[in-house]
């Protein structure tokens, strides 16, 4: 496999093994890579693309937590490989996107061998931990119009484009907040010059 992209984070003996023992996988933009209950047997790696990670209520509802692109990995995927626990995550693509997967049983070995490996795995378990407190402050001390408007942002720089190719209905799932009340939002900022309906589409001008 071509692992030009990842010589920046891993040093050459570790990229010979992620090249051995890693899995290539490519999976579609809406498909779930990881679902709750599920086993981890494979560190996913993001070589392309980026997946969003959800928590699920009793009731079924979802909250976005956090997104994971190039270069990362999420660190529940890792906190499940370490204490061997079913994954408590939803973690679904944003965009089509190639992965490598790591075989789980290599996580502790690696951590041992390559100081790279162990930068890599508590840069994770850091940044994801930062994202998750920024969730907590978003729910905490934000407006949902303020949510909303930050959400946006965070997607359109993930993607690169500040064309988003989105419902409603999306976004106000991973807000934990209704249709109705997301398309009233939205409208709203239309309204303000922040953004462009279109059909599934929000087009941000500002």
């Amino acid at each position: 496999m071509n692992l030009g992209s990842l010589k920046p984070f891993f040093e050459p003996h570790l990229l010979s093994e992620i090249d051995r023992f890693g899995i290539v996988k490519q999976v579609k933009k809406g498909d779930i890579l990881i679902d709750i209950g599920e086993q981890i047997q494979f560190i996913p790696l993001i070589i392309e693309g980026a997946v969003k990670v959800l928590r699920e209520d009793a009731s079924g509802d979802e909250i976005l937590l956090y997104f994971v692109d190039f270069g990362n990995t999420c660190a529940m995927t890792l906190n499940c490989c370490m204490e061997n626990t079913p994954s408590e995550i939803r973690a679904v693509c944003e965009a089509d996107t190639s992965l490598i997967m790591i075989p789980a049983t290599y996580m502790d070995s690696w951590l041992a061998k390559y100081k790279s490996w162990r930068i890599f795995i508590f840069d994770n378990f850091q940044g994801r931990l930062n994202e998750l407190l920024k969730a907590v402050d978003s729910l905490t001390f934000l407006k949902l119009d303020e949510r909303l408007e930050r959400y946006i942002n965070e997607k359109a720089e993930l993607q690169k484009n500040k064309k988003l190719n989105i419902t409603h209905l999306e976004i106000a799932t991973d807000l934990n907040s209704s249709r109705v009340v997301i398309s009233r939002l939205l409208k709203k900022m239309e309204k303000d010059g922040l953004l462009l309906l279109g059909r599934n589409t929000i087009q941000i001008l500002n």
